[in-house]
């Protein structure tokens, strides 16, 4: 998008949002008990439609005792903590509302700009880019109406404002249509996933790979179910090291590969993020040594069970604590068939039902051990092994084509926004009134009303 020094069409004009906008003042809401107010705040705002989706009405004596923004129809409210967050909304005719929070510049728009183009603008990446590096604060980052005021926008005339907005108005709304659809996209392959998984871990998925596809109480016939702690060896399950044998302060640039918990995910080892320690640092720790082939196990459950089976990986690992390792007999189960059981729905009811925790619920070893799962003959394991790879093969495929195209419908808003504030998205009309006579009538116009109201 332009600089604020950038060329612009012929007939528009850099402004400064002051010089579009109304000043607007504080006010105390009434506080008699009486009165009620309508009041919106930032978690009043939606920030993915931009819309305002709830208000809340106070009594007067529930008024907040510090001033607060009166707002009207057709005001922008523009949210000046964390503005990288895009808390704005255009305030409609049918709201309910008097009052805002102070934490939000309210740009009410004057005669020189249409009310939905103003708003348009400051949801441009180009808007938010140059105001967002002003902020102060560490905790809560804000910038203040002095800066989002001194702010310029490309300014068209007032007839193509117009026409700029309705054709927003009409492809914005499908650009949204299809990132809801894209959105489906995503949900089918979970449950495509999923569907796999448990066809699997049922024998559906390999009913004609055996030679007798009877079944017997819910089992394929030869298969059963068998408590974990008979498919591992002695300490085949062990936890990472905690509390103060392995502290944040202890990590290093380098050296020894720690497995945290935000490197497991739901069949997916996540590599991207690493943490390390120091060589030394390992001796302490040599016995929570894992290494490729090993399953790592999330002891937080929340939505879903999370493990994978690990990688081979460049340096030595050491899992961290709550994040178990698992080291199966290979004689009697395939890691990463095993992996499929754990990661089941009928294992995480099981499981369920055994966490504790009120805010963090999560499950101990002890409580894995018990945990049974359906097993099979090892060359049936690999089978579906071999068939469930094969599958999310497929799915993941789909889902990196599914993350390209979702990748350019996403910045297609701002695609489009970029041409609407270069002149680029409407046919210009040489009977517009040009932006500048429209800044240049309006500031007379403000100056005779300032001189009648001294006299």
């Amino acid at each position: 998008m332009m600089s604020g020094n950038g060329e612009l069409p012929k007939g528009w004009v850099w402004a400064q949002i002051a010089d579009v906008t109304q000043q607007v003042p504080n006010v105390r809401p009434d506080a008699k008990p009486e009165t009620t107010f309508g009041y919106v705040d930032i978690s009043s705002i939606d920030n993915s439609s931009f819309t305002i989706t709830e208000v809340r009405m106070l009594r007067g004596k529930e008024a907040p005792s510090r001033a607060r923004r009166p707002v009207k129809p057709n005001d922008t409210l523009f949210s000046n903590v964390r503005t990288y967050l895009r808390n704005i909304a255009l305030v409609p005719k049918a709201l309910q509302a008097e009052v805002c929070s102070t934490g939000f510049t309210v740009l009410r728009p004057n005669s020189a700009v249409d009310p939905r183009y103003l708003f348009r603008y400051v949801l441009t990446d180009a808007f938010i880019d140059s105001v967002t590096p002003l902020q102060t604060g560490t905790h809560y980052p804000a910038t203040s109406d002095r800066v989002v005021m001194s702010q310029r926008l490309p300014l068209a005339p007032l007839g193509e404002q117009r026409r700029v907005v309705a054709a927003l108005e009409a492809l914005l709304p499908k650009v949204e249509t299809s990132r809801q659809r894209m959105d489906n996209i995503s949900i089918i392959l979970k449950h495509f996933r999923q569907s796999v998984i448990a066809a699997a871990c049922s024998g559906r998925l390999t009913a004609d790979w055996r030679a007798d596809d009877s079944y017997e109480n819910d089992l394929p016939t030869g298969w059963e179910w068998i408590p974990l702690k008979e498919l591992l060896p002695p300490g085949g399950i062990f936890d990472g090291p905690f509390g103060s044998n392995l502290k944040s302060s202890d990590y290093t640039e380098s050296g020894t590969r720690v497995i945290r918990l935000e490197n497991i995910g739901h069949l997916r080892f996540i590599g991207e993020k690493e943490t390390f320690v120091s060589e030394r640092k390992y001796q302490t720790l040599r016995k929570h040594t894992v290494g490729e082939g090993d399953i790592i196990f999330s002891s937080f459950i929340a939505e879903e069970i999370r493990a994978c089976v690990l990688p081979k990986l460049s340096t030595k690992a050491i899992a961290k604590a709550d994040c178990f390792c698992l080291r199966p007999n290979a004689e009697l189960v395939d890691g990463k068939y095993l992996v499929f059981q754990l990661v089941s729905q009928k294992s995480y009811n099981a499981l369920f039902e055994e966490i504790h925790g009120a805010t963090r619920p999560r499950v101990n070893t002890t409580q894995l051990r018990e945990l049974e799962v359906r097993t099979c003959s090892v060359p049936e394991q690999r089978e579906i092994v071999r068939r469930v790879d094969a599958l999310l093969k497929i799915a993941d495929r789909v889902e990196a084509r599914y993350q390209e195209v979702k990748s350019r419908v996403d910045s297609l808003t701002q695609s489009i926004l970029t041409k609407a504030f270069r002149g680029e998205l409407v046919p210009q009309d040489p009977n517009d009134e040009p932006a500048e006579k429209l800044l240049e009538r309006m500031r007379k116009r403000e100056q005779s009303s300032k001189k009648k109201t001294v006299v």
